[in-house]
């Protein structure tokens, strides 16, 4: 069975930003939806579109990554793999799930230029919340733009 892969945005972007260009090209049966509002009308929405899958590979930008972080808490039976770019973990949206810790595997890209998400906080909360992760620094801003295009997306989206 393969796995179900889905991208989900970041705060100010949509699904037709340069990430979800990128992987609506290469990865045409991949989810990737607009989530507009709040958190909780934006995890809402996430719910319904995941209802029923199983198998998902999140692969979450920034905001989205808190989404991602946050819905994998809600369902790690279902969540097989979680890929955070710059996750902002560090957000109040996230408290209640600080007491949560995730076993999935767990690869977060973040950029040691990032003005958005602070590097040290989000390392933090991931160091303490996820058991079997990997934290890739990069020499990058907050958006990746020199290092998302060129990562191993085949190998990150496989299980």
């Amino acid at each position: 069975m393969e796995p179900t892969l889905v991208f989900i945005h970041g705060l100010e972007s949509t699904g037709r930003g340069t990430k979800g260009v990128f992987f609506r090209e290469r990865y045409p049966g991949m989810i990737i939806e607009d989530f507009s509002g709040a958190f909780p009308e934006r995890m809402q929405k996430l719910e319904s579109l995941l209802a029923g899958k199983e198998d998902l590979i999140l692969v979450g930008s920034s905001y989205g990554g808190l989404m991602a972080a946050a819905y994998a808490c809600l369902h790690e039976e279902r969540v097989k793999k979680l890929i955070l770019l710059a996750p902002a973990l560090h957000l109040e949206e996230y408290n209640p799930y600080l007491a949560k810790r995730l076993f999935m595997p767990i690869v977060i890209f973040h950029g040691r230029q990032d003005d958005v998400v602070p590097l040290t906080d989000v390392r933090a909360i991931a160091e303490r919340l996820f058991v079997n992760q990997i934290f890739n620094m990069v020499e990058d801003d907050h958006p990746l733009h020199r290092t998302f295009a060129e990562m191993d997306w085949d190998s990150l989206l496989s299980r």
